[in-house]
């Protein structure tokens, strides 16, 4: 692979990476310097990519692994769902996402990790065992279960949501 085919292909996966690295840092500085740092890496040890075709899970690996590498470093990080003061209906009203994503935020990281890779950034279970560092079966488990705590987490929500509608109603007949 040359110089110019290395930028095409980092531009042509800059958001999925950063889907990725936003996945586990979630702060959008620490993501910029993650998908830096990831690409100056990529870019010196590119001659060890030993297929071309395999430069998108090489890279990405690259990535998850600088995300790791900045997450243990930083002392300031939080995970979200510990963070003082976190609320995610307000989270939900700031950054206007939608229910689901703010669940998957919520989801631990071994199950998050699989199902953006793979449901949301399109990578096959195979590849994403590759730069998990996990088995194929390994990714359709952690997928599996990821997919049934979220679906717990969003009926809870909507239960939740039916609850407060119910409760809404009941004062306003007052």
């Amino acid at each position: 692979m040359n110089r110019e085919q290395f930028g095409e292909q980092v531009l042509n996966l800059e958001s999925a990476l950063y889907h990725v690295a936003k996945s586990i840092l979630r702060n959008d500085e620490d993501c910029a310097d993650a998908l830096q740092n990831g690409i100056l890496k990529a870019w010196q040890k590119l001659d060890t990519l030993r297929d071309d075709a395999r430069f998108r899970p090489w890279l990405t690996r690259i990535v998850v692994n600088e995300c790791y590498q900045l997450f243990r470093t930083s002392p300031h990080h939080v995970p979200l769902d510990e963070y003082p003061g976190w609320d995610a209906a307000a989270a939900e009203e700031v950054r206007g996402e939608s229910e689901a994503l703010l669940a998957l935020a919520r989801l631990e990281e071994k199950y998050r990790l699989p199902i953006v890779l793979h449901v949301i950034e399109g990578y096959s279970q195979k590849e994403t065992g590759e730069i998990l560092g996990l088995t194929e079966a390994n990714v359709k488990s952690r997928i599996l279960r990821g997919k049934r705590k979220l679906r717990a987490m969003l009926e809870k929500e909507t239960d939740k949501t039916k609850i407060e509608e119910k409760a809404k109603g009941r004062r306003s007949a007052r």
